[in-house]
């Protein structure tokens, strides 16, 4: 088995569909961002000491993979791909609000990097939100049109940073403010 194919030699990708696309297309920037923020996702989950921590970040993971697919899908079969709805953001918003009701919020912006997982999950944090950014843009353009995904991952952000303030207070870490 070979690591590579030479397909994307001349700039273009591969759908899930018919069809290749330019890889600087905001579709394809848009299926990179999402990656870049399960890889995100995949570090905070091998870092973090909270034991509730990895389960739900596994979850997001395999919810992320899902989107990806139906953001690579073509219009003519992304009803098959299609895997983000009303329970899938539910379930992002029930865990927020059930980690949230556990831990101290801030009173002023902070400084990521307390600790290593918590410094992780801020990281992962920033990537959903670009991801985010390149769905909306997707979705602005006409070239999707299931709003879940971009609801998903707007909450996923929120839940990245309550994470990120649970990891740090199982670990005894008070947020370092950003005023000083």
């Amino acid at each position: 088995m070979s690591f590579y194919t030479r397909k994307g030699d001349d700039g273009y990708t591969g759908v899930l569909g018919e069809g290749r696309i330019p890889k600087e297309h905001p579709r394809t920037e848009a299926l990179g961002a999402i990656d870049e923020a399960t890889s995100a996702l995949g570090l905070a989950r091998a870092t973090a000491n909270a034991p509730e921590i990895a389960p739900i970040i596994l979850q997001v993971q395999r919810d992320l993979y899902r989107l990806m697919a139906e953001v690579a899908a073509t219009p003519e079969n992304v009803e098959k791909f299609r895997a983000i709805d009303d329970a899938k953001v539910a379930w992002v918003e029930e865990h927020t609000d059930l980690l949230s009701s556990r831990v101290r919020m801030p009173s002023e912006f902070i400084i990521p990097g307390d600790t290593p997982a918590s410094a992780a999950l801020d990281l992962a944090r920033t990537v959903v939100r670009r991801a985010e950014r390149r769905v909306a843009e997707l979705f602005h353009l006409g070239e999707m049109d299931n709003p879940q995904v971009l609801n998903y991952l707007n909450r996923l952000s929120s839940l990245c940073f309550v994470l990120e303030l649970f990891e740090d207070q199982f670990e005894g870490q008070s947020p370092t403010l950003a005023k000083g």
